[in-house]
């Protein structure tokens, strides 16, 4: 009978020689019980993540990318799932993250339902799903997570931690939280700490879903949840995503072609869209996860993290960060990405802000390549 200590022993080694292949696709097993930052513990837990390139002998060239809320850990096609990813148009050979210099590793979030252990994992203490059992969930422990995913893989310390949204509340998080094994940030559309506005957009959709007497307080059946309260929280979601100037562009006052139909359905081409892409999204997504995602993201404030941002910013020992923004994001605004750059000058970090006249809003990091392309692709050439 092999003792735990030698069977973990064996994972990691098939972890660590496993990875160094382009395009691996791991569910990493995190060492030890995970104790998380609000209080409560994992006894077992994972992290899901994808792999792209090959890891350098001296492990200097690992680009750590978060996701935003929703996201898996596919980011881009790879041997393993040649399906396109999230960021298809950035992660490869001669892209932005060029996988003929960085090894790049995406991990699906802690909290996520995409391999990670969330609300949507069983226990192993009950031998059913978590649900509301499950911890409060922290950006900071999802940064926490992504760490010892790392630590497994025989990852040491991360040349670039980058991420939009949720992805880069984690990527300031990892840094803050372990100075010195860091050397570049890359923030996109993201901030030191959510707005009230933000905030209320998020509180909205949590309340959507909770309201939906299919999600029975957090313990429905996967294929029974609220998907109501999901469609709806979805809708409100891809409002907050974009921008009102692209709403105009894009649909302007056209008719939707059934409006006919039943009284009160969809008149205009823009309500037909919200709920194509509403429909798309309800059962691939735990509502459980998109619960305390979106929760993480309300809690996250750098100043815990020392009393004030400059408190906390005098801790980082980053070496450059590239700070990037949209003018028409409505959940992160340019303010706070100025601010951002402003704090970390002040800390005394070499940073360059990037402000970006895309109409697309917050999703605009997905959908504006011809901008973020060059942007991003720009500065990591510089490293």
């Amino acid at each position: 009978m092999l003792t735990p200590e030698y069977g973990a022993h064996i994972v990691t080694t098939a972890i660590r020689s496993s990875a160094l292949v382009a395009g691996a696709r791991r569910l990493v097993p995190l060492p030890g019980p995970f104790a998380m930052r609000h209080g409560g513990v994992l006894r077992s837990a994972q992290i899901a993540c994808e792999t792209w390139g090959r890891l350098a002998t001296d492990g200097g060239n690992v680009l750590l990318l978060f996701t935003g809320l929703s996201p898996s850990a596919h980011a881009a096609a790879s041997p393993t799932d040649p399906t396109p990813g999230w960021w298809e148009e950035m992660v490869g050979p001669g892209k932005p993250l060029d996988t003929h210099h960085f090894y790049v590793v995406c991990v699906n979030s802690l909290g996520s339902c995409f391999g990670s252990t969330g609300p949507a994992s069983i226990n192993p203490d009950t031998g059913k799903p978590y649900a509301l059992t499950f911890p409060t969930l922290t950006v900071e422990d999802i940064a926490a997570a992504a760490r010892d995913a790392l630590s497994v893989l025989g990852v040491r310390h991360v040349r670039v931690a980058m991420g939009a949204s949720l992805g880069g509340m984690s990527a300031l998080a990892y840094a803050l939280m372990f100075p010195g094994e860091v050397e570049v940030l890359v923030s996109i559309s993201s901030a030191t700490h959510s707005e009230p506005f933000a905030i209320a957009i998020r509180s909205l959709q949590r309340e959507l879903i909770r309201a939906d007497r299919a999600w029975k307080g957090g313990n429905y059946q996967s294929a029974d949840g609220p998907r109501e309260g999901m469609r709806l929280a979805r809708k409100l979601g891809m409002i907050s995503y974009r921008s009102a100037r692209e709403w105009m562009e894009r649909f302007g006052r056209e008719r939707a072609g059934d409006s006919a139909t039943q009284p009160f359905a969809a008149e205009f081409e823009v309500e037909s869209y919200l709920e194509s892409r509403a429909r798309t999204f309800v059962g691939g997504f735990d509502a459980n996860s998109y619960l305390y995602l979106s929760r993480a993201m309300d809690l996250f404030d750098v100043a815990e993290h020392g009393g004030t941002v400059e408190k906390a910013f005098s801790r980082l020992q980053l070496k450059k960060v590239q700070v990037v923004g949209v003018e028409t994001d409505i959940l992160f605004p340019l303010h706070q990405q100025q601010a951002l750059t402003d704090a970390l000058r002040h800390a005394g970090v070499e940073t360059r802000y990037v402000p970006l006249p895309s109409k697309q809003g917050h999703d605009s990091f997905l959908v504006d390549m011809d901008r973020f392309r060059p942007t991003i692709g720009d500065f990591l050439a510089t490293l």
